[in-house]
């Protein structure tokens, strides 16, 4: 399973609620490296790896390929093959809301994605970021439902720290063409997060609806259990994910997206957002069913802290 994770516009300027507590006090187990001496190692974000970073200001996320800004709107539109053989069209929302949550002792940025296809709705989704003091982005999990002709199938969550997981990369601070692929983070079954990345080209030109970008980088992402099925994506410096594509004779998905709307949200969009951002992350601790997927997730949700507000988006 891949998910889009994207990129928004420029710098992040957060401005944190000091009654709040919004910075983190936590970092990765016993790290104690500095900011610099990582940033020197290709990360493969292996346990090791997480056990170095440091988060002195981690919802402050300004990698240059990775930025996320509270308050931003993406929108990308393409189409991919479905389970009946047949291409069909699909979008994908994604809002950087200014709402924060403690996962494994680091205080990590939420964002709200939500999954359409045929122009139904079939994963809202809260993915959690996080930057290191090396300019890092980790992924420290995600809380997912997938519906069905407007009923939902089943919940999904995963977190670091909780029945095996592990934090992974987003997107590394120096990416490289000649670097290693690194995790982006890991959930053994029934889960089974094992998506991986690398860098596949760097200074390319890319175009979408949106404009050109220059000096591009595109990563693929994969999974080791399936060769020959790889997801493309293409990051605009400054910018984020601007586009979405595929490789190998063995994908099936053949997704295809492309940034169409990239807006600032006015105050009140944004406290839309926000409280239907909230409203998915307290239905985690209580999907409301009985079954496996409810019961892992209620268990591994239960080790969280849920959202709160404790961010100010630069409007």
């Amino acid at each position: 399973m891949r998910n889009l994770r994207v990129a928004v516009l420029v710098s992040l300027l957060v401005v944190l609620a000091a009654a709040c507590g919004t910075q983190s006090t936590g970092q990765g187990a016993g790290g104690t490296n500095s900011g610099t001496t990582q940033a020197e190692k290709p990360l493969t974000g292996s346990a090791e790896d997480f056990g170095r970073a440091r988060f002195d200001d981690p919802t402050r996320i300004d990698n240059k390929w990775f930025p996320l800004t509270p308050g931003t709107r993406f929108i990308y539109e393409g189409s991919s093959i479905v389970d009946d053989g047949l291409r069909e069209e699909h979008s994908i929302v994604v809002n950087v809301t200014d709402l924060t949550k403690v996962i494994d002792g680091v205080r990590t940025l939420v964002v709200y994605d939500e999954d359409y296809h045929a122009g139904q709705l079939l994963e809202p989704e809260v993915p959690f970021h996080a930057q290191d003091n090396a300019g890092n982005v980790w992924y420290f999990g995600e809380y997912r439902e997938d519906y069905e002709d407007g009923e939902l199938e089943e919940p999904r969550a995963w977190v670091p720290d909780q029945k095996g997981a592990r934090a992974g990369i987003s997107m590394p601070a120096n990416p490289r063409k000649d670097a290693p692929g690194y995790a982006q983070g890991f959930a053994p079954p029934p889960v089974n997060w094992v998506d991986r990345a690398r860098v596949y080209k760097m200074d390319q030109k890319t175009c979408v609806p949106v404009g050109c970008y220059e000096n591009t980088l595109i990563n693929e992402e994969f999974e080791r259990s399936k060769p020959g099925s790889y997801q493309l994506k293409d990051y605009a410096p400054g910018v984020g994910s601007v586009r979405v594509g595929w490789r190998g004779t063995k994908e099936e998905e053949k997704e295809t997206l492309e940034l169409v709307e990239y807006k600032r949200l006015s105050p009140e969009a944004l406290a839309k957002v926000r409280k239907t951002a909230m409203a998915l992350d307290r239905r985690g601790y209580d999907p409301g069913q009985v079954g496996d997927f409810w019961r892992y997730t209620r268990e591994v949700y239960s080790h969280t802290q849920p959202a709160k507000h404790t961010l100010t988006a630069s409007q």
